[in-house]
């Protein structure tokens, strides 16, 4: 096992983070993809289809929130597959609701999944690889990651802070040579949803107006392969014809 490295994708969906998931295994990586447990079919049909094209991949049911589940699959990972060499947290968690409309439970929830989450998958990183003294911890945020719109103060909140968390992880972590890096995902994103709710994005593929999960991701490898005298921090990705 010494020889293996593995890659953790938290937030492993139909798009972005399975698109990240696949990128790292082609370049050999034990890639360990996690969703909540009721999207376990999912999550199975992933690691599926990354083992099919030869790479290899392993499901976790986990919800990310939890801080005991949390402990344990890193513990699990680490223990039984390979030293974790990359961690991705890709929990988007977006939501839109009217100030007079957000509930406390609202605010919390979307709290919880994309920050106190993010907290938790990137202390439980730390924790492992800053004995090694190296590694590559990656967040994805948003464009509310930097300023609040109309209707999302809850997911705005959440992203600010979990941007904040990787700033302030990077500025710990740099220095005992663990890469930390957040990255902005400004535009619409090529998935399901978003052909369902907004067909006339979609409507001519040739604009390239919409984000493709695989040129997200391989931006993603990208960062985890810069050496360490260049660095990047922060990396904002978006369409050519995006207002910003």
């Amino acid at each position: 096992m010494s020889d293996k490295k593995a890659c953790l994708v938290v937030g492993a969906g139909d798009a972005t983070g399975g698109a990240i998931a696949r990128r790292f295994a082609r370049e050999g990586f034990e890639t360990c993809v996690t969703r909540r447990p009721r999207n376990q079919a999912a999550l199975d049909e992933l690691a599926a289809s990354i083992s099919k094209d030869g790479g290899t991949a392993h499901a976790f049911g986990v919800d990310a929130r939890d801080e005991d589940a949390m402990i344990a699959l890193f513990d699990q990972i680490e223990s039984e597959i390979a030293p974790l060499e990359v961690v991705v947290f890709n929990i988007g968690a977006n939501v839109w609701f009217p100030i007079g409309d957000t509930t406390t439970r609202v605010f919390q929830k979307t709290w919880e999944l994309a920050c106190l989450a993010g907290f938790l998958t990137g202390r439980e990183a730390a924790r492992r690889m800053e004995p090694r003294g190296h590694g590559t911890i990656l967040f994805t945020g948003a464009t509310a990651s930097l300023r609040g719109g109309a209707g999302f103060s809850a997911f705005a909140s959440a992203k600010a802070g979990l941007r904040n968390l990787a700033q302030s992880m990077a500025r710990e972590l740099a220095p005992k040579g663990i890469h930390v890096a957040h990255v902005i995902v400004d535009g619409m994103i090529d998935t399901a949803w978003g052909r369902e709710n907004f067909p006339d994005v979609f409507k001519d593929p040739s604009k390239d107006n919409v984000l493709k999960p695989d040129h997200i991701a391989e931006n993603y490898w990208t960062l985890h392969c810069q050496p360490r005298d260049a660095w990047t921090f922060e990396l904002d990705l978006r369409p050519y014809c995006e207002k910003w």
